[in-house]
């Protein structure tokens, strides 16, 4: 069992060590001109600049935080929630640094060498993301149950991990789509300039928040999901079973996927131009395949039987259906989206309500999957199945953040060319590498969605097996008003956020307005606009706007489960699940929807670029921004923060 343990740590520093590879790679290429690597300078400062001032902010919370843990679990606990937090951290840092240092050399290849070299540095730049994730949160967990052997004493872990991912994501999605919704309207149906013109001041900011938001956001965001899934699977398989392979299984089958994800980056190679998606998709696949086989032995190897093999892989073969379905309902490749372009033709109104529509049928297919990979894995394995299912979902989340981390590079690269002034050809090699981010995007966001509802009932089990309940009843008073106290939460989190988004991005426009106002010469070419003051705009709004949903978030399941009981609180986790994913799935893929519509219009369909659908098209994307990029992504969050809060202080509530 040491064995095991050890080769669970030496895996995540495998990771770590291949993630430091890649990072030395990507640092090695050439920056670019002198144009290139000013503007890529501006999108570091901007980007680093917001995460030193999040994490001043947040060290704050989690001293306070761990001293309440201290006092309630003690010190062992308290330990963990300072390095779940500190590994959290520490992954956001790395991932978005490599991310801002990767795009002027995505750039500067695609001028000099063509699409195939520039995908692979910013594949390499997204994957250090993705294989931090994978090895801080092996290290992190592997090293803590080393050493205290009690997955009920490592909790603290997952919660460390859910703090900062709260802030993160809420932060970053407000910085990124203040900036975004304020450089779109102000430039596109205002000013009449192309997207990422360097005479928008906004844009320095709009490719800054890619990088907070889509890349450390995102990053956090499946962090948290990955430790939390594990810890839920290990506590309840101390709880139920007296074997420990039961508690142990979680940590090799991740370990597993990890040194897989490794094998699979040497497969992300495109054969030609037309193959990018397919190259990232190979990622994917392979990955997938190995830890399939590696479940299998260690199904057989540590109980005998394949009904833990069955419980993994459901949740696997979940993400993976989820993904498709996002894609299906998200890119213009397909019917959905080119009906909404198709309804901008008759204005914003019905682009919106085409979008809205989508949004709310697309959570059919998800939800149905979901509670599928639910059914079988409760058929094999009971409540530990359901659990092992989102572990299943998460053992290859190195190579899903790195193909989403991959977009917001490849998007920076395409801003970079645009207002460095390239030739035409560089800037459709970008695109052509940001249409395909675009869509790993959409598709990284339902496996974000599909991962942290399997968490967030991991963690639900965990709790109630641990308060010892085994019966929620809705008949009793108590557990009805938690239910409606938790499904009212997703409602009030998002309107906080989406509120939080249109009060910046207010400020955002008035500052864009005023610069084309006031600096003459400024719309005609003839002089530089000030970026830094829309990067302080977005930077001070998402930091102040953040802390009262946060908050909410963490506060929430303390008071209802120390004045109304454990019942009422797993009511409350209840309502919030049912409720958090079906918004989280309707904003995502309504928010992508709208996004994809404006681009195939852009492509020259119903008129192309500047004609009154896209317009309309413009204005139905600025209405998804929030949408896909702040709250949806932010109901993850929520369910997940609430079940681990409730986990964790449950000495609080008996």
């Amino acid at each position: 069992m040491v064995v095991l343990k050890l080769l669970t740590i030496l895996s995540g520093v495998i990771a770590l060590f291949y993630a430091m590879i890649l990072a030395r790679r990507v640092l090695s290429e050439n920056e670019g001109t002198e144009v290139m690597v000013q503007l890529s300078r501006s999108i570091e400062k901007g980007a680093m600049t917001f995460l030193k001032r999040e994490y001043s902010f947040l060290v704050i919370f989690v001293v306070i935080v761990s001293i309440v843990i201290f006092w309630v679990r003690g010190s062992i606990t308290g330990f963990s929630f300072i390095l779940g937090a500190i590994c959290s951290a520490l992954t956001g840092f790395i991932g978005m640094k490599i991310a801002t240092k990767s795009n002027s050399r995505t750039t500067f290849a695609a001028q000099e060498h063509g699409l195939s070299k520039a995908l692979k540095i910013a594949f390499s730049g997204g994957a250090v993301m993705g294989l931090s994730v994978a090895g801080f949160g092996l290290v992190g967990l592997g090293v803590l149950y080393y050493f205290f052997d009690d997955p009920n004493l490592i909790n603290g872990f997952a919660l460390g991990a859910s703090s900062i991912a709260l802030f993160a994501r809420v932060g970053g999605g407000i910085y990124t789509k203040a900036a975004d919704v304020g450089a779109d309207l102000v430039g596109k149906i205002e000013a009449g300039i192309p997207e990422d013109d360097p005479r928008n001041p906004a844009v320095i900011a709009d490719n800054v928040g890619d990088n907070v938001g889509d890349v450390a956001g995102m990053g956090a965001d499946l962090f948290e999901s990955f430790v939390g899934s594990i810890v839920s699977t290990m506590i309840l398989g101390s709880l139920f079973y007296n074997n420990v392979n039961y508690v142990i299984y979680p940590l090799i089958l991740v370990a597993c996927g990890v040194i897989s994800v490794v094998i699979a980056t040497f497969f992300v190679s495109p054969k030609d131009d037309k193959n990018i998606h397919m190259a990232l998709n190979m990622g994917t696949y392979i990955s997938g395949i190995l830890v399939t086989i590696s479940s299998l032995i260690l199904s057989y190897i540590l109980f005998g039987n394949m009904s833990i093999f069955f419980a993994t892989i459901s949740g696997l073969v979940a993400g993976v259906a989820i993904g498709f379905f996002t894609e299906y309902y998200t890119s213009y490749d397909y019917s959905p989206v080119k009906k909404v372009s198709e309804s901008s033709l008759t204005g914003a109104a019905t682009t919106i309500i085409d979008g809205f529509a989508l949004g709310l049928k697309s959570t059919a297919l998800p939800v149905l999957t979901i509670s599928l990979a639910i059914y079988i894995s409760y058929y094999f394995a009971g409540l530990y199945g359901i659990s092992v299912a989102a572990v299943g979902m998460l053992s290859i989340v190195g190579m899903t953040v790195s193909v989403d981390s991959y977009g917001p590079i490849a998007d920076n690269a395409g801003g970079i060319a645009e207002m460095a002034g390239l030739k035409p050809e560089v800037r459709e090699i970008t695109d052509s590498l940001d249409a395909v981010g675009n869509t790993t995007a959409a598709i990284g966001k339902g496996f974000a969605i599909g991962s942290a509802a399997l968490t967030a009932i991991a963690l639900f089990s965990a709790y109630t097996s641990s308060v010892n309940l085994t019966i929620i009843s809705i008949t009793e008073p108590m557990v009805m008003i938690g239910i409606f106290i938790g499904g009212i939460l997703p409602f009030l989190f998002a309107a906080m956020t989406i509120e939080a988004v249109g009060k910046t991005a207010s400020l955002m426009i008035e500052e864009v307005r005023r610069q084309f106002r006031e600096i003459p010469g400024l719309k005609e070419g003839k002089a530089k606009p000030e970026p830094e003051k829309c990067v302080d705009i977005s930077t001070r709004g998402a930091l102040k706007e953040m802390i009262v949903p946060g908050l909410l978030a963490v506060i929430t399941p303390i008071v209802v489960g120390k004045l109304m009981g454990p019942e009422a609180l797993g009511g409350l986790l209840l309502g919030s699940v049912v409720i958090g994913v079906f918004l989280a799935i309707m904003m995502a893929n309504a928010g992508g929807a709208w996004d994809n519509a404006k681009k195939y219009i852009e492509k020259g369909n119903f008129g192309g670029k500047n004609s009154p659908a896209h317009q309309a098209g413009v204005i139905g994307d600025t209405v998804g921004d929030p949408f896909k990029d702040t709250a949806g992504p932010s109901m993850n969050i929520l369910i997940k923060v609430m079940s681990i809060v409730a986990l964790v202080f449950i000495p609080l509530f008996i």
